[in-house]
């Protein structure tokens, strides 16, 4: 695993100095669905930044598939056009577009027309490819991803001999249940070996998310605390102000635990509670986070609440309700919020809860792992003004800032002891100068060097599915669906699940 710092101010072949990482191998990256927003907003970005930091090979291309009728030039202005507004919209370090990498970039770039079913398309994209190292990125409906895996396969182009690689990327949904899941990983290892799949989660290009391991296994202090001993639960929220957008159609048919749950919030799940791996190598780490997942103890109905949101008030404008949105059934029973407890049966976390919520329509955008640790006793205190001790949390960001926060008690300034609570805060943001960045330049860049970890194995999908199916089956029942306006902090049902264990969430919108 190799992050990347993707600054726009580095020089195109900077990569001179001892400790930067190496250039990607040559070779052509061809993205299925290479007319669409996927592409524009975040693929062609992550590799602007890569170039910039001159990590790209002077022989990488770019292969864009796609139905739609345009020509190489629409498909380059529309990329100019998509790194033009990137780079002068995200924040106030954003930089104005590099004209020579955009150069470098434009004249490697081709496009192939044709339907993703048509063998006629799988013949014409082995011509523009030829025998160089390639990964497919498939940046489509993931009703797409069996037929061009097996087209793939049919047409030769996974084949791989020695010294030439075929590696193929496959965005989520990897499944929308269990079974789905596991007929979709055995039909991909028909045409494909395991290793030759890289299955993408965008939250693993996070530098909070890859920083935890770091953390953990890196800082002496923070492992021998890291247990049952020390630690009396884990909260982790993924909450989104946004409603429905543009995905009305995708939504109703998802919901919030299938599009949530048993990837984004299973790996910073597993990130967070997985022993020590053998080592980095892709699998030992991987290895370790399965274990994990396996070990989760089957969810009970009654630790599991499911909600939808109604009219409310986002950032003092009103918004309708999810059965309201266009294109939404006025009767759906999709949830768009899902709040559960889980268990870990193994020595290192049994007994301590980790409590799950995801949601949209809330009181603000934050994605966050909060580490709540044992109170310390009180007795030293029994004779002071304190009575209570601020709580021990460590706190890690992840979005919309990126960062850690230690929580803890000290005493105010004065004569008597009064206690008060402080907070020590890191921020990459402050510490780390960065360009604007999508979160998928180190992705893409562990996938051309041949570095899984911070991909998805068959087993780690399979077991993450397992946890969540069991609500799959419940989620027909109407009594099993609670509402909360939009705006809020989610459904009361939801606070009573930690009330019945006298805790409490922290709150999303403070």
């Amino acid at each position: 695993m190799e992050s990347i710092v993707a600054s726009a101010s580095s020089q195109i072949g900077d990569v001179g100095h001892e400790n930067a990482p190496r250039r990607s191998p040559p070779g052509t990256f061809v993205i299925f669905g290479g007319g669409g927003d996927l592409t524009r907003r975040l693929l062609i970005p992550a590799i602007y930044n890569l170039a910039c930091a001159g990590l790209l090979d002077d022989h990488f291309s770019i292969v864009a598939v796609d139905w739609t009728d345009m020509s190489t030039g629409q498909l380059k202005q529309n990329f100019h056009d998509a790194l033009k507004n990137f780079t002068s919209s995200r924040g106030t370090e954003s930089v104005p577009l590099r004209e020579d990498v955009w150069e470098w970039m434009q004249s490697r770039i081709r496009y192939v027309r044709g339907s993703f079913e048509d063998e006629a398309t799988y013949a014409q994209l082995a011509q523009e490819v030829g025998e160089t190292n390639c990964i497919f990125y498939l940046a489509v409906a993931a009703r797409f991803f069996g037929a061009i895996v097996d087209q793939l396969g049919h047409s030769g182009l996974a084949h791989e001999t020695d010294g030439m690689f075929r590696r193929v990327i496959i965005e989520k949904p990897f499944g929308s249940d269990l079974a789905s899941a596991v007929a979709l990983n055995a039909r991909l290892l028909k045409s494909l070996r395991e290793r030759q799949i890289y299955r993408i989660d965008h939250y693993l290009g996070k530098e909070t998310v890859q920083n935890i391991l770091a953390l953990r296994f890196s800082n002496g202090f923070f492992e021998p605390l890291w247990n049952r001993d020390n630690i009396d639960h884990v909260q982790i929220t993924a909450a989104e102000t946004v409603g429905v957008e543009q995905r009305a159609k995708f939504y109703e048919g998802t919901g919030a635990v299938r599009d949530m749950v048993p990837n984004h919030v299973m790996q910073l799940l597993a990130m967070t509670a997985m022993e020590a791996p053998t080592s980095f190598d892709a699998d030992a780490v991987r290895d370790e986070k399965t274990k994990v997942l396996k070990a989760i103890h089957a969810v009970g109905r009654e630790d599991v609440v499911r909600g939808q949101y109604g009219a409310g008030t986002i950032k003092g404008e009103p918004v309708v309700g999810y059965r309201e949105e266009p294109g939404i059934n006025p009767q759906s029973r999709t949830e768009t919020y899902v709040a559960m407890k889980l268990r870990i049966d193994n020595w290192r976390w049994a007994g301590v809860p980790f409590y799950v919520r995801t949601g949209k329509r809330l009181a603000a955008r934050k994605t966050e792992i909060a580490i709540h640790f044992k109170s310390a006793p009180y007795a030293l205190f029994r004779d002071t003004p304190v009575d209570k001790l601020t709580p021990n949390i460590m706190l890690l960001h992840i979005q919309p800032t990126e960062g850690v926060t230690m929580q803890f008690s000290a005493k105010i300034p004065g004569p008597t002891v009064h206690l008060g609570g402080v907070r020590m805060k890191f921020d990459y943001s402050e510490w780390f100068k960065e360009g604007p960045s999508t979160g998928y330049e180190t992705l893409i860049y562990d996938c051309m060097i041949g570095d899984a970890t911070l991909f998805q194995r068959a087993d780690n999908i399979e077991a993450g599915w397992r946890v969540v199916q069991p609500v799959l089956e419940w989620e027909r029942d109407p009594g099993f669906l609670h509402f909360y306006p939009a705006g809020s902090e989610g459904p009361k049902a939801a606070d009573d699940l930690l009330a019945r264990d006298h805790r409490h969430w922290l709150k999303i919108g403070s």
